[in-house]
């Protein structure tokens, strides 16, 4: 009672919202926390977690985490930095005791790991004496209205107890929805004539490449590795790393900053009016807004729209929101506010998410409304263009100055007329190797984790464009003679999409592989990895239980890394006289020694 009333008579009302975002969905969640914060006269602040200097947390007074959790229940790329240092030991355990904190998390229940980031920094901020506002709110993919579905009540306590913590302020009232708030930048315009520095290029003697700072590698392979008629078109791209400081190992990935096309652009600039040579600089409303750093100052609105703005993303749910603020259309206005409305979800679903309506399109549905966009919304108005990761296929002992990927290129139909294209995936394709175009890229570590001990034997599982990162393992341990590699690989067909059929082969009869091969269509019964895994279960056994193997598995997360990791339990049980506590158990233990990793992407 005595703090509630301590908090009601501080007159310095400041929130700090801090993201862990990978995809941007946790960064938007991010950004809505923020104008609802606004709304209710909060001073409101809203930063990448790693941006954020953590030792100001314990000055902190009212803190909103938003974390997503990736992969096998990792933390998000921006929040990494931050996890090590929160889960320091020598952290005292009252050091947050100042601080009023929520945590709101972004999952997708279909990972056994559902939401872990969420929980397990709820459970740290209480050990350092930080005070829960109220229990995590835990968002989910899968839900048919997505995390709305959790987030909206929750939201709706959060503020509510906010409020009863640190009062309105005498004579003032929320600010309604239907109001809009000012822009956080201004476009200021300058003349055409204008230089343009681009932030992104790399001085010579700068180190490893990062997303600021990209290496512009030359493509200079960009060859289709599926056959003509295959329904798939899957490429073997190359790079020239030459000189670029890039080092990598097996399991690591290339992260690619794609753009937009010509078309495109050209297609926005005009619904919107914009002059594409226009040259503008990035101002804040408020000073402790930083400026992007992915884009120059001064920038071009071609720059802007071509390499920033992802306008063939599905929109989310605050882009009509905004949007709706624009319209002098009673119709189209109307139409957006119930797309926005929390019981408009279910028919934005139908209309947007289910057949993956791009911005452009949705621009393009509302043209009384797009046309009358300020350009100073822009920004808040459409996501940056997110880089998109790649798991190298090649190995640094074979391939020095060289790295490669195994793509495919996505394009798929929904109910809309146009087909549905990858941006980055269809970018690529698009370029020839003879133009000796440069693509930014840069390299991160992956989550697989290869042994260095030249003895360890490596059974992995890669159907399809899984077999990326191991064909990178095989590659080096081949070129360093090391034998004790078994790969399961699976594909529609041995003469459609058998991706290094012939170095295979090679390795096969030089005795440092053994391959087992899955081709689903090329008979009655549809045969899959788990089938051979499970008819070589003695082989699979005496390399895991008596020679200490390592066990991989990297591919799509539909269905496979399941029902691989299902079959996987059951040779425990059928070779190694186990029940299924103790399968699990088996398979619990290789996992925390590191000798079971897995790497799935939807």
């Amino acid at each position: 009672m005595e703090r509630d009333e301590q908090k009601s008579k501080l007159a310095d009302r400041k929130i700090l919202i801090l993201y862990g975002s990978q995809t941007g969905t946790a960064e938007d969640m991010a950004e809505r926390l923020g104008r609802e914060a606004r709304r209710r006269h909060f001073t409101c602040r809203v930063e990448s977690i790693d941006a954020y200097s953590i030792a100001n947390l314990v000055h902190e007074q009212l803190v909103i985490f938003v974390c997503a959790t990736t992969g096998q229940g990792d933390p998000p790329d921006n929040m990494k930095n931050f996890w090590r240092f929160v889960f320091r030991r020598n952290l005292p355990h009252n050091s947050l005791c100042q601080m009023d904190y929520a945590v709101l998390g972004l999952g997708d229940s279909s990972y056994p790991k559902f939401n872990f980031i969420a929980k397990k920094l709820h459970k740290r901020l209480l050990q350092l004496g930080a005070n829960p506002i109220q229990s995590p709110a835990l968002g989910d993919d899968q839900h048919d209205l997505g995390p709305d579905a959790a987030v909206d009540p929750w939201l709706i306590d959060l503020w509510d107890k906010i409020l009863s913590l640190y009062p309105l302020p005498t004579g003032l009232g929320i600010i309604s929805d239907l109001i809009m708030l000012p822009p956080k930048f201004s476009l200021r315009f300058l003349d055409k004539q204008t230089a343009i520095c681009d932030t992104t290029e790399r001085p010579d003697s700068g180190g490893a490449p990062t997303e600021l700072q990209p290496h512009r590698a030359p493509l200079v392979t960009n060859q289709r590795v599926t056959a003509p008629q295959h329904y798939q078109d899957v490429r073997l791209i190359e790079f020239d790393i030459t000189g670029s400081g890039i080092q990598y190992s097996p399991g690591d990935v290339v992260m690619i900053q794609p753009q937009n096309s010509p078309k495109d652009v050209q297609q926005f600039c005009s619904l919107l009016r914009l002059d594409p040579l226009s040259v503008f600089i990035l101002e804040p409303h408020d000073p402790d807004t930083p400026i992007p750093p992915n884009l120059p100052q001064p920038c071009s609105v071609q720059h802007l729209v071509e390499r920033y703005l992802d306008i063939r993303s599905v929109p989310r749910r605050s882009f009509f929101q905004l949007l709706s603020y624009f319209s002098p259309d009673e119709q189209e206005r109307e139409k957006l506010q119930e797309f926005s409305s929390a019981a408009g979800q279910e028919e934005l679903y139908t209309y947007c998410n289910r057949p993956r309506r791009t911005t452009l399109e949705v621009l393009i549905d509302f043209p009384h409304t797009t046309s009358n966009v300020p350009a100073d919304y822009l920004l808040e108005l459409i996501p940056r263009i997110r880089p998109r990761a790649f798991s190298i296929a090649s190995a640094m002992q074979a391939h020095p100055n060289r790295l490669q990927i195994l793509m495919a290129v996505v394009q798929y139909k929904t109910r809309l007329h146009e087909p549905r294209r990858g941006l980055c995936s269809t970018w690529l394709a698009s370029i020839s190797s003879e133009e000796g175009k440069r693509v930014p890229i840069w390299v991160k570590k992956g989550s697989l984790k290869f042994p260095s001990d030249p003895d360890t034997l490596l059974v992995m599982v890669g159907p399809g464009t899984g077999v990326a990162p191991f064909h990178s393992a095989i590659e080096e341990r081949a070129a360093l003679g090391i034998p004790g590699n078994s790969l399961f690989f699976g594909c529609r067909g041995k003469s459609k999409d058998f991706y290094y059929e012939e170095e295979w082969k090679d390795l096969e009869k030089r005795g440092l592989l053994r391959v087992f091969t899955a081709f689903s269509r090329d008979q009655e019964d549809k045969i899959y990895v788990q089938h051979r895994i499970k008819e070589n279960g003695a082989y699979l056994w005496q390399l895991l239980c008596n020679k200490q193997a390592y066990f991989y598995i990297a591919g799509n997360a539909k269905s496979m890394p399941n029902q691989v990791t299902d079959t996987l339990k059951s040779v425990f049980q059928s070779e190694g006289q186990m029940s299924v506590a103790e399968a699990e158990q088996y398979l619990a233990v290789l996992e925390k020694c590191g000798r079971f990793q897995s790497e799935t992407w939807s």
